[in-house]
């Protein structure tokens, strides 16, 4: 409606949700399941930023960010290109975190092409990496912000879309053909505010930020010991620690088609002991997620990290096979 422009390109290790608009917009295998009927028409799908495994088979810093690169060439190159949509750290596939030139060089781009720009913070919003969004690590304003989540700190369901100045005055003079019966429900923007008040009492973005490095000498220390840990990423209070065959092919232990096909995954099988000691921990493919609550304790985080270490022989005794 604000562009006059009809396609969006999001990247391949992206989830969006599972309404008809956003899954088509995931780039993971959760589409799949739907296609062809949830293929949405306008959308692509670009290469991830991943330097630990590059997808275009690039390596940081020397690419001079080639995967924002070849944003530019499909946006040239399509043409109609309305907006990119982002996680800005990728969160269940794996905690991506992009090289500190990605974001801005991005948003440079976008800006010249006249492209809107997208962030989706579900995961990473409110404190969860050490800044209220992610976004704000790199300087970078979308000119979208979506988000969900943390905003009530879980206990009510809320979702919300924020936009620029710019964007919101042209729906002055321009019909908004949107809405939504529960648009700004009483019930769920209260626990917004006092979540928000409570974070800010508390100094929970700043904790994240100061655990950060804490959680991190854990983790390095885990991949030190474990032959099956490929690599360990993160910011804040979110960390992803990637198990694979080989430390120096990085194959990993399970793929995407594996996890679809429901064949048992040993990221599983791990994350069923850890559980069975009391520590839930998200197990996705071949990683794990590790993002307590930002109230966590170092006692709790030394707890959580230690069962871990206590059931990565699983992994370790696969190595090689």
């Amino acid at each position: 409606m604000y562009t006059g422009k009809s396609k969006i390109i999001a990247r391949y290790r992206s989830y969006h949700g599972s309404t008809a608009g956003s899954i088509a917009a995931t780039g993971d295998p959760r589409r799949w399941a739907m296609e062809p009927g949830g293929k949405g028409p306008g959308i692509l799908f670009a290469p991830e930023v991943h330097c630990y495994k590059c997808p275009i088979k690039h390596t940081y810093p020397g690419c001079g960010i080639a995967c924002a690169d070849y944003i530019e060439h499909m946006i040239r190159n399509e043409s109609d290109v309305a907006a990119v949509l982002v996680e800005p750290i990728v969160g269940t596939n794996g905690v991506i975190v992009p090289p500190e030139e990605y974001m801005p060089k991005l948003r440079k781009i976008c800006d010249e092409f006249g492209v809107l720009l997208i962030a989706d913070e579900v995961m990473t919003g409110w404190g969860r990496t050490g800044e209220w969004f992610a976004m704000n690590h790199w300087g970078v304003v979308p000119d979208i912000l979506v988000t969900a989540k943390g905003i009530t700190s879980a206990y009510v369901p809320l979702g919300l879309c924020a936009t620029s100045e710019k964007i919101a005055e042209y729906f002055q003079d321009h019909y908004f053909a949107h809405g939504h019966t529960y648009e700004a429900h009483p019930l769920t923007l209260a626990p917004a505010v006092a979540t928000i008040r409570e974070m800010q009492r508390l100094g929970l973005v700043e904790r994240a930020r100061e655990l950060a490095p804490y959680v991190e000498g854990k983790l390095r220390e885990l991949k030190a010991k474990h032959a099956s840990i490929g690599d360990v990423r993160g910011k804040g209070l979110f960390w992803a620690v990637d198990l694979v065959k080989d430390q120096t092919t990085k194959e990993p232990f399970n793929t995407y088609s594996d996890k679809v096909s429901g064949k048992p995954l040993l990221v599983d099988q791990i994350a069923a002991k850890i559980l069975a000691d009391g520590v839930t921990i998200q197990a996705w493919v071949s990683h794990f997620v590790i993002a307590p609550p930002l109230i966590v304790t170092k006692e709790q985080i030394d707890h959580g990290i230690s069962v871990l270490d206590k059931h990565l022989g699983l992994a370790d005794a696969a190595v090689g096979q």
